[in-house]
């Protein structure tokens, strides 16, 4: 069986939608509580399944090169 493709979350879906905006699109963000507008539930559902940010590593030191005997 396939693997099953990933949506992209609630975020994402804002944060496209205000680039189209931004772009010119003529489209206006839904106003809360309007028909279509994300729910209080949906913001918590999308909580529940927000990813843990990755801790960036510092970059390894590497040892100072050693000048070979000629």
């Amino acid at each position: 069986m396939p693997a099953a493709k990933k949506k992209p979350g609630l975020y994402a879906n804002i944060h496209a939608k205000q680039e189209r905006i931004a772009k010119g699109s003529g489209e206006t963000m839904n106003k809360p509580g309007s028909s279509g507008a994300p729910t209080k539930a949906s913001f918590d559902q999308s909580k529940k399944t927000e990813r843990k940010p990755v801790a960036k590593k510092s970059p390894a030191k590497k040892a100072p090169a050693k000048k070979s005997p000629r």
